[in-house]
C-alpha cells in the first residue's frame, strides 16, 4: 500500500525515530458519544502528536488513505504537490496524469499498452520529477474476472491480500477465490505489489508531466468530450472536482446527481483547496503542462436519452492529447463554460465535440447547460472566501445570458 524500504533502511530509519504512528483498531468502534464522533467508523489525525488512529473498519486501505492525506499536510510546506491521480508515462518520457472521481475512468485509461503505469491512485509532484507514494495497488475485487480485468486478475498471486472475500465451497476448487461472493460487503478489495502488474514502470518514478488530465462522468451530456483549460479554468475546476452519479450506482438515486469533491479527492484536504490549486498552476506554467478537460459521460443528450460515451473514443482523443495533433487543432468557444473545444479530433465523431449540435432539441440543451453552470456556481461558493476572484470570472461557467 505504501512505498516499502529495504530491510537494512527500514531499521535505520526507525533507530532514527518514527515520523508518524498509525494504530489501526479494526473492528473495534469508535465512541459516538465522545464529541466530534459522528459514525461508529472514526479516521483521525493528531498532527501535534503525529499520530493516526483507526476504528471501526476492516479495510486495510484506510491505513494507505491516512498517509494520503498526511502528505496533504507535509507536502505543500516542502513546495510538492500531492494528488488523487493516476499516472503513466510514454515511450519518449513523457509523464501524463489523469485526476478523476470514482466511475470516470481514472483507473481504466492509465492502463494504456502504448504506455507505461507510474500508478492508479496517489501520487507526489515535486520539483524533480512525478513519483507513487504506494507501492502497489488497491483495486475492487467484486466480480472480478480474467474476461474483464486481466491485468488484476493476474496479479491476485502470492504476495497479494484480498479482503472480506470468500473461497468457493466445493471441493473442487480449493483454495480458489469466489468474487462473486459479496455476503460480507459489496467492497470487496484486493491488494498487491506493482511488480505484480504487466507494463508497470519500476522504480515508480515519472518526469514532469506533459499532459494534466481532468476527467468527469457528466451525466446531464453538457460537457464537451474534450476541451482545453487555461489557467484560471485549470484551477476553477480542479477545485471543483465534478462528475455526477446516475441511478444503480448508490442507494436512492433515480436522477443524475451532480458531485464535487474538492481537488478530487475533497476527504484528504487539511489545507483550502486553493492552496492545491494554486501549487497545480504554478507548476503546469513552470514545467510547460497542458491542462485538458474530458468527459467520458453522456453524449447526444443527458442519462436516459444519450448514451455513455464510447471507451474507444475516449482512447482516440487521450491519444490525439500524446501525439500533440489535438493540441494543433483549430478551437472554439463554448459559452456557457468558456470552454476551449477543438472542432475536429482523429477518430472521434464530429458532432458530438460541440454537445448542442447532437441533442434534438437545442432549447433543451441550453436549459440545462444553464442549470448545471448553476450549480457549479453554487458548489464554489463554499471556497470563494479564499479565492482570487479573477480565478472565479475567469475560470467559473457565465450566467449572464
Amino acid at each position: 500500500m505504501l512505498i516499502r524500504g529495504e530491510a537494512e533502511q527500514i531499521k535505520k530509519d526507525f533507530k532514527e525515530g518514527v515520523d508518524f504512528t498509525i494504530m489501526n483498531a479494526g473492528e473495534f468502534v469508535s465512541d459516538t458519544h465522545v464529541e466530534g464522533i459522528t459514525s461508529k467508523t472514526s479516521v483521525a489525525v493528531n498532527f501535534k502528536d503525529k499520530e493516526l488512529t483507526i476504528l471501526g473498519t476492516s479495510y486495510a486501505g484506510e491505513m494507505k488513505k491516512g498517509v494520503f492525506g498526511i502528505m496533504h499536510f507535509y507536502m505543500p510546506k516542502k513546495g510538492c504537490l500531492s494528488m488523487h491521480c493516476s499516472a503513466n508515462v510514454g515511450p519518449e518520457g513523457d509523464t501524463t496524469i489523469l485526476f478523476g472521481l470514482s466511475g470516470t475512468g481514472k483507473t481504466t485509461l492509465s492502463s494504456d499498452p502504448k504506455r507505461q503505469l507510474i500508478g492508479d491512485d496517489e501520487h507526489v509532484w515535486t520539483n524533480e520529477n512525478v513519483f507513487n507514494i504506494e507501492g502497489g495497488c488497491y483495486a475492487k475485487a467484486d466480480g472480478l474476472a480474467r474476461e474483464r480485468e486481466p491485468d488484476i486478475f493476474d496479479a491476485v498471486k502470492f504476495g497479494a491480500i484480498v479482503e472480506n472475500t470468500r473461497y468457493f465451497d466445493d471441493e473442487s476448487r480449493p483454495r480458489t477465490i469466489n468474487y462473486d461472493d459479496i455476503s460480507l460487503t459489496a467492497n470487496t478489495r484486493v491488494c498487491y505489489p506493482l511488480e505484480h502488474i504487466r507494463n508497470v514502470k519500476l522504480p515508480a518514478i515519472g518526469g514532469h508531466p506533459k499532459n494534466i488530465i481532468f476527467l468527469t462522468a457528466d451525466a446531464f451530456g453538457i460537457l464537451p468530450p474534450v476541451s482545453r483549460l487555461g489557467p484560471e479554468q485549470a484551477m476553477y475546476h480542479f477545485i471543483s472536482g465534478f462528475t455526477s452519479k446516475v441511478a444503480g450506482t448508490e442507494v436512492g438515486v433515480k436522477e443524475p446527481q451532480p458531485t464535487f469533491s474538492a481537488c478530487y479527492g475533497e476527504a484528504f484536504l487539511p489545507l483550502h483547496p486553493f492552496v492545491y490549486a494554486e501549487m497545480l498552476a504554478e507548476k503546469c506554467e513552470k514545467y510547460n503542462a497542458k491542462v485538458w478537460l474530458i468527459n467520458t459521460g453522456w453524449v447526444r443528450g443527458g442519462y436516459g436519452v444519450g448514451k455513455r460515451m464510447s471507451l474507444t473514443q475516449t482512447r482516440a482523443i487521450i491519444d490525439s492529447i500524446h501525439d500533440d495533433s489535438l493540441d494543433m487543432s483549430n478551437f472554439e468557444v463554448m459559452r456557457r463554460f468558456n470552454l476551449q473545444v477543438p472542432k475536429t479530433c482523429f477518430g472521434v465523431d464530429t458532432d458530438i465535440l460541440r454537445p448542442i449540435n447532437c441533442w434534438s432539441d437545442r432549447d433543451k440543451y441550453k436549459v440545462a447547460a444553464k442549470s448545471l453552470a448553476e450549480k457549479f456556481v453554487k458548489n464554489f461558493q463554499r471556497y470563494e472566501a479564499g479565492v482570487p476572484a479573477e480565478v472565479i470570472k475567469k475560470g467559473g461557467p457565465n450566467l449572464d445570458f
